[in-house]
């Protein structure tokens, strides 16, 4: 099943099913009439999507879909956590911050708490008051979980995961050495991130779906010139561990979402899902890094395609465009 938000004016939008080759969609608002109530009551209201989502794909009841009319599929949540799962990436991002690998990464995820009171939609400007920030984006998996108990087992943890969708996680580079220094984490360099204009059940996407992990390539353009393909299945961690680390200490909320991090593969020819990955291949070939960072103008793609060759979630297609500030 795939299911969107669409834009209505109101904060959390309309939740609505869209068919697997997304051309069309069909209302839900008499079932659920937002994605976060939908979650909420996950396994009474999903055989109704369900029937709802079937008549779709058999031709009953479709408008037309159009990935600019929705939010991402959750516009805002009670949780954003983002962990950091692939090796290459950890790597090669030690090596930029100039600290050797931390050996605990094979031990247990990386992860930082994002802001999620509002996410960008996928198609929404991504806005900087700067380019010396050293904007950049970071393509990534993301799941959506219903309710996860108090330190709940790996094992339950992953029986919580509901939806998968592809995010990019904005960063502002070079804000993030100032405020790491500060041994407080993240805060202005994580700016509000965005999500694929559909969510999708994890039957729905077959055997790329296995051990926790989604296998297959993400592609990230930049400027529509392929920057990266790498496979998103070679992760140290499954996200039934992400999401099990993530709830160690804490119940997360239905509607809680999780990140993989930055995909990464061994593979150089494979590409990178960041600028900042580049750069610092960059400087260990060249001497310098060579590649800028995002600039005004500049746009971003991202997108997962099944083995039809179909768009699975649809993309992130996002313009870097400058912010004015609030009087």
């Amino acid at each position: 099943m795939k299911l969107a938000t669409l834009q209505n004016g109101m904060t959390d939008g309309e939740l609505v099913v869209v068919a697997r080759d997304l051309a069309s969609f069909a209302s839900v608002k008499d079932i659920a009439p937002t994605l976060q109530a939908a979650l909420d009551d996950w396994h009474m209201l999903r055989p109704r999507l369900e029937e709802r989502y079937r008549a779709l794909n058999g031709g009953t009841g479709g408008k037309p879909f159009d990935p600019a009319s929705v939010h991402s599929p959750l516009p805002r949540a009670f949780q954003w956590c983002d962990g950091s799962v692939y090796e290459p990436h950890m790597q090669r991002m030690a090596k930029w911050i100039g600290k050797p690998p931390e050996p605990r990464f094979f031990e247990e995820p990386w992860m930082y708490q994002g802001a999620s009171d509002g996410f960008l939609s996928p198609m929404e400007d991504i806005r900087a008051e700067s380019e010396d920030w050293g904007i950049d984006y970071e393509s990534e998996i993301a799941v959506i979980t219903t309710k996860v108990p108090y330190a709940a087992s790996v094992k339950r943890a992953g029986e919580s995961i509901a939806l998968v969708m592809l995010c990019n996680d904005v960063s502002l580079r070079n804000l993030i050495p100032a405020e790491l220094a500060k041994g407080f984490g993240f805060v202005q360099s994580k700016p509000a991130s965005a999500f694929s204009p559909v969510a999708v059940t994890l039957d729905e996407l077959g055997a790329a779906w296995r051990d926790c992990r989604l296998h297959g390539r993400v592609h990230s353009y930049v400027n529509e010139n392929l920057f990266g393909d790498p496979d998103a299945g070679a992760m140290v961690h499954g996200f039934d561990r992400i999401v099990a680390h993530a709830a160690k200490t804490r119940a997360l909320s239905a509607g809680s979402i999780i990140g993989g991090g930055t995909i990464a593969n061994d593979d150089l020819e494979r590409g990178t899902s960041c600028i900042a990955e580049r750069r610092v291949l960059e400087t260990f070939a060249c001497g310098k890094p060579i590649t800028p960072y995002l600039r005004f103008g500049d746009r971003v793609r991202i997108e997962m395609f099944g083995d039809d060759g179909r768009s699975i979630f649809g993309a992130i297609h996002q313009k870097v465009a400058r912010a004015i500030s609030a009087p």
